[in-house]
């Protein structure tokens, strides 16, 4: 089975900081930032990028559809 590597891409200034897509993440990728964006809300950001597998599972749990993810074969 070959390896993937993964990278989510995040609208920052439509994230509201829900946290949704923190807790769903299975390998601890993402995190709340502690700058805010224009709306105020606390954005998240991937605090630890070489753990993503790709899975989408953030990307499936955001509300607001703000959170893209790319997947590549190693």
């Amino acid at each position: 089975m070959a390896k993937v590597k993964g990278a989510v891409e995040v609208n920052t200034e439509m994230c509201k900081g829900c946290n949704l897509c923190v807790v769903a993440c299975p390998t601890g990728v993402l995190s709340l930032n502690k700058n805010v964006n224009v709306k105020g809300y606390n954005f998240s950001y991937m605090e630890n990028p070489e753990a993503c597998i790709g899975c989408s599972s953030c990307a499936d749990v955001c509300p607001d559809a703000c959170i893209t993810v790319y997947r590549v074969k190693l």
